[in-house]
């Protein structure tokens, strides 16, 4: 195997590009990384994990982390979105730099929230990390892609809600990619106490249109007993960009998790997202949309993992299909024994605006209790003759009608998205890729 973590950057370099950068045990966690990755085979045709997966074309050469944007570059950027004017506080990222820090109300910060890049964290609170972040596997197929993420560890940011606080905004993170052939390693850890209330929102988005980058990002979001949390992350990376994104879901006893998960940009986008429901009566939705066009492929891999009595999941993805694009979603839902009263339910719709689109779907079951209830379903098909007919009938041109029928299609995910303003955001990206 060769040494090559990143096109360009040798293993000698990972061993010496934090050095001297943190403590001992952060050094230690990249260097178990960088020894994995080299370890790890890259992704093959027999890998059942990225079954349907155009892995003939997966390559992870020529990137190379950028340096820190100039100042004049950052300040634009962080003026640039324009998607957060509602949010408590915002951090920016550019290139995996922290280029803007968040500043939270007092009274969030007497009530002891968190909400800071990790090289802050690791200064201050790096309890937080030990305990918390990079404990997940990465069991859906990406785990040479989550050790290259753990050798390169010390972008992201970490959001801490102590029990019983309730934020009434949402956060906001926004991640930018500037500079061409750039490679970033964004975590998050979103760590929410017990009867505590928290939003974010993660905006991943390119400086240029046409932007080649690599993103190689992972979540572990915590909600502690009775929690309520809202997770919204949006990829829309420049039309070359390679981007992999690995989330954990950790739900306690009567916690309630929201999490969206929008695919818009990059011409590879891979998402593995695990929900673990680990207390009784918790209760996650996890939501995806995406409009793939020209000859993108959007890769999506759940696991929704039922480990204690009388909790709920409900996944629904929708993805709407153009051009050459492909999807594939491939889903399990796995009860295990002693998990009796389970409510759990996978739906996979796709809707396919081109002869040339392809869409893959593979379900699946995963049973070993036996009071459940639970379903799991996916379609496939062209829009509708008869709708189609109806507003060609009215004069609305083919590609405008395709359009209409497409966001209708894609409304009821976004329709789950509480904040207005972010829904429109999201609603503006979607709109884009039929005109691009």
């Amino acid at each position: 195997m060769s040494a090559v973590a990143v096109g360009g950057v040798t293993d000698p370099a990972l061993q010496s590009a934090h050095a001297g950068s943190g403590p001992s045990w952060l050094t230690e966690v990249r260097r178990a990384g960088r020894d994995a990755f080299v370890s790890l085979p890259m992704p093959g045709r027999d890998d059942e994990r990225w079954r349907f997966s155009d892995v003939r074309t997966l390559s992870l050469e020529g990137f190379t982390p950028a340096a820190r944007p100039a100042e004049a570059e950052a300040a634009r950027l962080t003026r640039g979105s324009g998607l957060t004017p509602d949010a408590e506080a915002t951090l920016v990222f550019v290139d995996g730099h922290c280029v803007s820090r968040a500043v939270l109300p007092e009274a969030l910060v007497r009530a002891g929230v968190i909400f800071a890049p990790i090289e802050d964290v690791v200064r201050d609170r790096p309890e937080l990390l030990r305990e918390e972040a990079l404990r997940h596997p990465a069991p859906l197929g990406g785990g040479k892609m989550l050790a290259l993420h753990r050798a390169w560890f010390g972008s992201g940011y970490v959001l801490h809600v102590p029990e019983g606080v309730e934020l009434s905004r949402p956060l906001a993170v926004v991640h930018w990619a500037l500079a061409e052939d750039s490679a970033s390693f964004p975590h998050a850890l979103i760590r929410v106490g017990a009867r505590a209330r928290a939003a974010v929102h993660e905006w991943r988005l390119a400086a240029r249109p046409g932007l080649r980058s690599l993103s190689v990002s992972a979540t572990d979001l915590l909600a502690g007993r009775g929690a309520r949390v809202e997770r919204l992350s949006v990829q829309n990376w420049g039309s070359a960009a390679q981007s992999f994104e690995i989330d954990t879901v950790t739900a306690e006893a009567s916690a309630e998790v929201t999490s969206v998960n929008a695919a818009v940009g990059a011409r590879r986008a891979r998402l593995e997202n695990v929900v673990r429901l680990a207390g009784e009566g918790a209760d996650v939705r996890l939501l995806g949309i995406a409009v793939a066009t020209g000859e993108q492929e959007f890769d999506q891999r759940t696991l929704q993992v039922h480990a204690a009595p009388g909790a709920r999941s409900d996944l629904l993805f929708k993805n709407a299909l153009l051009d050459r694009a492909r999807t594939v979603f491939s889903g399990l839902i796995k009860v295990e024994p002693g998990a009796q009263r389970t409510d759990a339910y996978q739906t996979n719709r796709n809707l396919l605006l081109s002869p040339e689109a392809e869409a893959d779907s593979l379900p699946g079951l995963e049973i070993e209790a036996n009071d459940v209830k639970c379903s799991h379903g996916a379609t496939t098909g062209q829009v509708s003759p008869e709708e189609l007919f109806y507003l060609l009938a009215r004069g609305i041109p083919l590609a405008a009608a395709q359009e209409l029928l497409a966001q209708g299609f894609l409304e009821e995910v976004l329709t789950r998205i509480s904040d207005d303003g972010a829904a429109e955001g999201v609603r503006g990206m979607l709109r884009a890729k039929f005109h691009s």
